[in-house]
């Protein structure tokens, strides 16, 4: 009996065997693929689906609801005067829809390796701050800094932004993960000091950490070493980031669109979102009239029953990602950028759970204004490319008239290489306390 019981735990730990390797085996399948841009037909089947979407509601906009009112068909929403006249709203939001939408296809996002050339690894200085990770840094302590030749965490060794040095002696470049905007990934696990610890500096100092005090992460995001891509051996330009899904680094990399077949980046952000402007625009009109005939005839056309969910989609889904959008390029920022901030919100919000209980709403709020006194807004003087004001950010994207936020015409402002970091940040990209900024900012 004893022999059968050993025969058993020995299939059992084969079968747990083999069930393991099948799945580490899938794992690295994935990896692979991972690492592999997208096949151009992938890329590029959204839009297709697009075009084929807008064709069939010309179809049946026109030829269901307009159509019927200009011969004045017993049952239509209206006469021939309304029908023309719908006709007409129709075609032009259309075509400028259309328009605004070849444009930001046919428009390159800016790709890094057109304006950069090779170059080897640079040096890795001295003390390279290890990322803090949010969902471990809950006790208000300074970041610990890792030398050269110093080995990194297991959970800090892949695919992390701007991280520490991985077991081959590389960056973590979580660039290379930048492919679609739900996949980006989480900032890696760091090391930490003791309360009060000195902070390494450039010149050999150390710089005391007040205990309470807001806690930013003291990463040189400037730095070469920082910004050097790893897949296409470049220090990349300010702001650009690798995108896994083209394979590619993109100027200004804000997301990869699959509705767009490419990444939003620097040169076509601005007719990103005039396309949203025009699609927002042509979606409510042709929900808003559809619905309006349907409840007059009281008679339901199927067909139209299909533009009016998917028009209602995507006024639902362009209403959110125009305001969303709207937000970033006011703040200046994108939307991998922007993690940043929000990671620091995050982690004041546990911060502000433990030094007050749930119910002080009072203290914590002065709690975050002694900060911002002590440092500045997170999302504005916190904000390494903040101009100054909402109206300088969006001019910079969109151009100083009013004309250019509407029409797909012309050139976006933004070359993707020019870039002035906030002076409230050190040369290196390190957000400074408002005690260390110019005069004339304080």
């Amino acid at each position: 009996m004893a022999q059968n019981e050993g025969k058993s735990k020995r299939q059992e730990f084969n079968c747990c065997a083999v069930m393991e390797e099948a799945a580490m085996r899938s794992r690295e399948r994935r990896a692979k693929r991972k690492q592999k841009p997208m096949p151009w037909i992938v890329l590029k089947l959204a839009v297709g689906i697009t075009i084929g979407i807008v064709a069939y509601t010309f179809y049946v906009y026109i030829g269901r609801l307009c159509v019927p009112m200009i011969r004045k068909n017993e049952g239509a929403l209206g006469g021939r005067g309304t029908g023309i006249a719908f006709l007409v709203v129709f075609c032009v939001l259309g075509l400028m829809m259309l328009w605004a939408y070849e444009k930001v296809v046919m428009t390159s996002p800016g790709l890094a390796r057109d304006f950069v050339k090779q170059a080897p690894e640079p040096v890795v200085n001295s003390f390279v701050p290890a990322w803090w990770d949010s969902q471990r840094d809950l006790t208000g302590m300074p970041y610990q800094y890792t030398g050269q030749g110093e080995q990194p965490p297991e959970s800090t060794a892949t695919d992390l932004p701007n991280g520490p040095q991985t077991a081959n002696g590389h960056h973590a470049n979580g660039d290379l993960q930048a492919g679609m905007t739900d996949a980006i990934p989480a900032v890696a696990q760091a090391r930490v000091a003791k309360p009060n610890a000195p902070v390494p500096q450039e010149n050999g100092s150390a710089r005391k950490v007040p205990q309470n005090t807001r806690r930013v992460p003291e990463s040189p995001v400037l730095r070469p070493e920082n910004r050097y891509c790893w897949k296409e051996g470049f220090v990349k330009p300010l702001r650009a980031h690798h995108c896994a899904a083209c394979g590619t680094c993109v100027l200004r990399y804000d997301h990869h669109c699959p509705w767009i077949g490419q990444c939003v980046g620097a040169r076509n952000y601005k007719f990103f979102v005039i396309f949203l402007e025009w699609a927002l625009l042509f979606c409510s009109w042709t929900f808003s009239t559809l619905v309006a005939d349907q409840a007059k005839s009281g008679h339901v056309d199927p067909e139209k029953i299909v533009i009016i969910v998917l028009s209602a989609f995507f006024v639902l889904f362009t209403v959110s990602l125009l305001l969303s959008q709207a937000r970033l390029i006011m703040l200046n920022t994108t939307t991998v950028e922007s993690l940043r901030g929000q990671s620091v919100r995050d982690r004041e919000k546990r911060v502000l759970a433990r030094m007050h209980p749930w119910y002080a709403l009072g203290a914590k709020r002065r709690t975050r204004q002694q900060w911002d006194q002590e440092w500045g807004r997170i999302d504005y003087e916190g904000n390494l490319w903040w101009l100054g004001s909402h109206r300088a950010n969006w001019e910079s994207v969109m151009g100083t008239h009013v004309w250019q936020w509407f029409l797909p015409i012309g050139r976006s402002p933004d070359d993707g290489l020019s870039y002035t970091p906030n002076p409230r940040h050190d040369p290196e990209g390190r957000w400074r306390p408002r005690r260390e900024w110019p005069a004339e900012l304080q």
